[in-house]
């Protein structure tokens, strides 16, 4: 091992490794501080008129998950006038005569929709597709839900949210009132994912803190930056916004959704916000690490842009990050053990907030660099099957363009 660098190869390393992660803790919005990002906090603001809201839920075989979404949804403690749309995206399971099932229990038929996604045409993503669908069918839905006449039958928001999460009783008040008690276009939740299996103590902790280094909410919500991100398991939308950025249709290709939405939104102007939450959580499970590797493959090329050179860029830069820093600890060169050392301390530490927010024990932070290798092995993977046309596979979708 020693003997792989020379000792002035080893004190560039080091310096690279130290300099990156230096920039990564007091230079990138804080993002790791998610702290300060947690939307969980006691509500003590009202509002003196409710906005409507339609609530779509595109769903896919989500028979196993599909009851208690809905019941969390028809439970939502808001004042104002809400109702849902199920979209059912072509399932072979019993994923919209469960959703019925619910609604007649809830003794609330007239508030749930289930509607059936007709075929995917070329060009749209599934998910865009049904939550395309669901729009088309929610003015109908709202007016028979709240008995209001033709004028008022628009919904003044969208509420997007997943088949597989599950809300608190006021999530959807939660979020109205900062939406509008900050003007913003779009609020989104980053969900609580599970972290119950070893596989997932290992490894989605390390999903969270990837995505917020990939877009520090900080700079989501600073109107003079371009960075933009939204979670696509809970947001918020205006209905006048989405107008203006001309439909789902304007991002319909795209398969990191929720982001592409954000992107559209504070380009045309809008406000957008980011935050977390333990109160609306995931209840999709990964019991084995390959899971979780094809969660991340899913669509780790395409936020490359499918280009092979930053493909080659990215395997490098995790080298530099999280590799470097480890092998520098059993040089003989005292500096570059020390600038090891201290990169490794940072990146532990910047890790730490979000372990604890996933109630683990702090012995996960300092194994980050194992985690960062399993996620540049499945990087990889996820271009490899871009290449083999098999990108971005969802539930038997490969929906990213086709390789060459």
């Amino acid at each position: 091992m020693t003997q792989l660098f020379h000792p002035h190869i080893a004190n560039v390393l080091g310096i690279i490794a130290l300099a990156i992660w230096l920039h990564l803790f007091f230079g990138r919005g804080w993002f790791w501080r998610i702290g300060k990002l947690n939307a969980d906090r006691a509500m003590t603001e009202t509002l003196s008129k409710w906005p409507s809201v339609v609530v779509v839920v595109p769903a896919r075989n989500e028979a196993e998950t599909i009851e208690r979404v809905v019941t969390s949804l028809m439970r939502q403690d808001y004042a104002g006038e809400f109702s849902i749309v199920v979209v059912d995206d072509h399932s072979n399971d019993a994923t919209a005569s469960i959703a019925r099932q619910v609604a007649d229990e809830n003794d609330a038929p007239d508030r749930l929709k289930v509607v059936s996604a007709s075929a995917l045409p070329d060009g749209w993503t599934g998910k865009l597709w049904a939550l395309n669908e669901g729009l088309s069918n929610s003015t109908v839905l709202h007016s028979a839900a709240t008995g209001a006449n033709l004028a008022a039958e628009v919904p003044a928001y969208y509420w997007f949210t997943d088949a597989d999460v599950t809300h608190a009783p006021d999530t959807l008040q939660r979020l109205l009132v900062r939406a509008e008690q900050e003007k913003l276009d779009l609020a989104s939740l980053m969900v609580l994912l599970q972290a119950k299996t070893l596989p997932e103590r290992a490894l989605i902790p390390a999903f969270l803190y990837f995505f917020l280094m990939l877009y520090p909410p900080g700079w989501i919500a600073d109107e003079e930056l371009g960075t933009a991100g939204a979670a696509g398991g809970c947001i918020l939308l205006k209905r006048d916004t989405l107008e203006r950025i001309g439909g789902l249709a304007a991002i319909r290709g795209e398969v990191i959704d929720d982001c592409a939405l954000a992107n559209a939104v504070k380009a045309s102007g809008g406000k957008v916000w980011m935050g977390l939450t333990r109160k609306s959580e995931s209840l999709r499970a990964y019991g084995t690490f390959g899971e979780i590797r094809d969660l991340i493959a899913r669509t780790a090329f395409t936020q490359l842009r499918y280009s092979p050179l930053i493909l080659v860029g990215t395997l490098a830069g995790m080298f530099l990050m999280y590799v470097a820093p480890l092998v520098l600890l059993f040089v003989h060169d005292s500096t570059a053990r020390t600038l090891g050392v201290v990169a490794w301390l940072l990146m532990t530490l910047s890790f730490l907030p979000t372990v604890r927010f996933y109630r683990l024990s702090t012995a996960w932070a300092p194994l980050l660099p194992l985690t960062a290798v399993f996620y540049t092995y499945a990087t990889w993977l996820s271009a490899v099957r871009y290449w083999m046309g098999k990108g971005g596979l969802w539930k038997g979708r490969a929906q990213a363009p086709k390789g060459a």
